[in-house]
């Protein structure tokens, strides 16, 4: 239950500190040792093997230290631990600087000042946005809305909710692994396969949860036609958990998503993901935030139910022992 707590009031400083850029954030601790892990060891033979050793330095270190702040936390006291863990998971989550990001987007989009919102899309996507129109745009920032609402604020959650803090952050971990490390080229192919294969393991399950929570919660009367998107379409997406949630939010909004980016220059086209019943537009940007939100409270009532029935089981268990 203090699992439950620490969680909860993680949301809670979420919506209301989202991410001061003043507070020092333990992912920039973790981006420092996993870059200087690749300076070293992504060089000469055995890359495969070194980039695993790599994403076991980084792990061991932000399990280790985690769960060193919290066993201190709780032996302080209870409200000492739960407070610390609730600190440290408040860290993984992202559910205010992603809903102010995609704002961010929007506004100048619908004003009309593409530049602007090409600039703004441009710091929380990869590919090129330079020439991208008010579709691209749209299309760009609802992916990330969809994709980040599992990895930046449910899977998180999910992992807290089994592990606490601790294991919030070693998910945290992985992600970071991945982002940095995870890339398909010549440079990261051999060294980053054990950080994506880890951070598509643990994506798994809270990926495909985050879906079906997201179209049942938000679904309306688009329900059925969304749950039948989400199942076709979700496994054309290249990357094995993404796709859940980008089709579950092309299904709700009614839009399609997916089709030609472009990285660094170089084409790369992706299957569609959704019917395009409407043309995307600005406001498909704020209908994917509210549909995120919607999700992260669902998602979250949904683990403090299950860990409470948990809860009331072993309750219920071990007064029976007592008695017999």
């Amino acid at each position: 239950m203090t699992h439950l707590l620490a969680m909860t009031l993680a949301l809670l400083l979420d919506a209301l500190l989202g991410d001061p850029r003043w507070l020092p954030h333990p992912v920039r601790g973790m981006g420092t040792l996993i870059a200087w892990l690749d300076r070293r060891w992504n060089q000469g033979t055995k890359r495969r093997a070194k980039g695993a050793a790599a994403v076991a330095v980084v792990l061991a270190a932000v399990y280790g230290l985690s769960a060193l702040v919290v066993y201190v936390g709780y032996a302080l006291s209870v409200y000492v631990g739960v407070a610390i863990e609730a600190a440290l998971i408040f860290t993984t989550i992202a559910t205010k600087s992603l809903a102010e990001a995609a704002e961010d987007v929007r506004r100048p989009l619908e004003a009309g000042d593409l530049p602007e919102a090409r600039r703004a899309l441009s710091m929380i996507v990869g590919r090129d946005t330079e020439r991208l129109d008010e579709a691209g745009i749209t299309r760009s920032c609802v992916e990330t809305v969809a994709e980040n609402t599992s990895d930046g604020i449910t899977a998180p959650l999910f992992y807290a909710a089994l592990g606490g803090a601790p294991l919030a952050m070693l998910y945290r971990a992985v992600n970071t692994c991945d982002s940095m490390l995870g890339y398909k080229n010549e440079t990261y192919r051999e060294f980053g396969w054990a950080a994506a294969r880890l951070d598509d393991a643990l994506n798994y399950i809270p990926a495909r949860l985050t879906a079906l929570v997201m179209v049942l919660v938000c679904g309306g009367r688009r329900l059925r036609l969304a749950l039948s998107i989400l199942f076709r379409d979700a496994r054309r997406h290249p990357s094995p958990n993404s796709g859940w949630p980008e089709a579950a939010m092309a299904g709700l909004l009614g839009v399609q998503l997916g089709g030609t980016n472009t990285y660094g220059g170089i084409v790369s086209e992706r299957p569609t993901l959704g019917d395009p019943d409407v043309p995307l537009r600005s406001v498909h940007i704020r209908q994917a935030v509210g549909i995120m939100i919607r999700t992260v409270l669902a998602f979250t009532l949904l683990l403090l139910w299950i860990g409470g029935m948990i809860v009331a089981l072993a309750g219920a268990w071990g007064e029976s022992a007592r008695v017999v």
